[in-house]
């Protein structure tokens, strides 16, 4: 018994011994591996450079990925025009000249008519409403089937709530009105003037003031007080006219390309995801806080605003719907799209006519709705 006690004290002893050897060795070996280099991305945007709201969006998500990855993700933000023209951003990740895009869906649609449904619908979602359908009524799905093809998958990374309906050097007083005029508005706004008798153009942001000052458009939207205020739109053009019905909303996306996505470890993926979404709800706190307070500066200034006539509205909502049903019976894809997006607004409707409608009518003007 003894005997068998003093074998098992050596037996643990020379144990002890080696792992007292290895553990040496074990820990240098660790410590002679090296990190993994950081990586630098590029991220090229539709907006010109620290531009309020949308520039400074994108320089502050990067910001943001570095910080949370301890700089083993940098990313490198080219202004439109840096790197590729604004309206090539999309063309730039999908080719892979650059990982990350930042800029607006329907700037595509020439490239992908899908892309339209993903920035605004005339008379549509407002952003509520957007982002939940986007993040859990199936949006999201039907917007990556939309630019798989291209390897690019889309991310919300913002949103630069309602718009204004535009800046105008001449009255809207009658559906008459609009014929003839040159109006820069992209995307489905833009063809339902279109149908109105107007000649809609596709301007990048940073060619607007130019082109009112000079005569070369007679009208155009941009964003909202914030970044038209920016802009300095109230110099080049008299009337501002309101409800922005061509973009109750303008979800902002982050275009990264597949490939580089890929090839991300884990952890990275979920940071630009996570950063993503981050951005995405800084983005509206940002413009519902700025847009107030440029409004009243814009009004100071002496900015005359306007409401578009009934008359003028109800035309514009009439040629909307025509134009969606059409886009949607082009294409299966643009079908589902439709298709969810109607079904959800219809949902939504119910439970926001009871809620933030009545409680805009009634906090206002209690006076009057009584």
């Amino acid at each position: 018994m003894q005997r068998r006690s003093l074998f098992t004290a050596a037996l643990l002893a020379g144990s002890l011994a080696l792992f007292g050897c290895q553990e040496p060795q074990d820990s240098a070996a660790a410590q002679a591996s090296p990190a993994p280099a950081p990586q630098t991305w590029k991220m090229v945007t539709a907006w010109p450079k620290n531009y309020p709201g949308l520039g400074t969006a994108a320089e502050r998500f990067a910001q943001r990925v570095e910080a949370m990855s301890g700089g083993r993700l940098k990313i490198k933000v080219y202004a439109a025009g840096e790197l590729v023209p604004a309206l090539e951003v999309f063309d730039a990740v999908s080719r892979g000249t650059a990982e990350l895009g930042h800029g607006a869906a329907y700037y595509w649609k020439g490239k992908v008519p899908a892309a339209q449904f993903f920035t605004a619908v005339p008379f549509g979602l407002s952003t509520l409403e957007m982002n939940a359908w986007v993040t859990h009524g199936g949006g999201l799905a039907l917007w990556q089937e939309a630019y798989a093809p291209y390897g690019v998958r889309p991310l919300l990374v913002g949103n630069s709530t309602m718009q204004m309906g535009g800046w105008f050097n001449k009255e809207i007083n009658q559906l008459d009105d609009l014929k003839g005029l040159k109006i820069r508005m992209p995307g489905l706004g833009g063809e339902v003037l279109g149908r109105l008798g107007a000649t809609p153009v596709n301007l990048p942001g940073g060619e607007v003031f130019t082109a009112l000052q000079t005569g070369a458009i007679d009208a155009s939207d941009w964003v909202s007080p914030y970044n038209d205020l920016a802009f300095g739109l109230h110099k080049a053009a008299r009337y501002y006219y309101y409800p922005g019905w061509q973009e109750p909303q303008a979800t902002i996306e982050l275009l990264v390309n597949e490939q580089a996505l890929a090839g991300l470890p884990e952890d990275l993926r979920a940071i630009v995801e996570e950063a993503a979404a981050a951005a995405n709800q800084h983005m509206q706190s940002d413009y519902v806080y700025n847009n107030a307070r440029a409004l009243g500066e814009l009004q100071a200034a002496g900015v005359q605003l306007r409401r578009f006539p009934d008359e003028v509205l109800v035309a514009l909502r009439e040629q909307s719907m025509a134009l969606l049903g059409e886009l949607a019976g082009q294409d299966e894809l643009h079908g589902r799209i439709w298709q969810s997006m109607q079904d959800f607004q219809r949902q939504a409707a119910v439970m926001h006519a009871l809620s933030e409608q009545q409680l805009y009518n009634w906090r206002e003007a209690p006076a009057v709705n009584r």
